[in-house]
């Protein structure tokens, strides 16, 4: 199997990586935002997509997605 591996963004933001593993992708998150996806095996790039995105929905629910730095005064 060719070791494939690519960076995983979401809104121009990097979130974490997914490998190629036996079975699909595996996530890893570098955002702590998405860490119940940390580790998860997922059959196809695009479930990843598809569950940072439902994540994201819930963050931003709760007012946390993407936390802001203040403005400089």
């Amino acid at each position: 199997m060719i070791n494939q591996r690519f960076v995983v963004q979401l809104d121009r933001h990097t979130v974490g990586v997914a490998v190629r593993v036996a079975g699909g992708f595996i996530f890893y998150a570098s955002d702590d935002q998405f860490d119940e996806m940390d580790g998860r095996i997922f059959t196809r790039a695009r479930a990843i997509e598809r569950q940072l995105k439902k994540v994201a929905s819930k963050q931003r629910d709760a007012g946390r997605w993407l936390r802001q730095s203040p403005m400089p005064a």
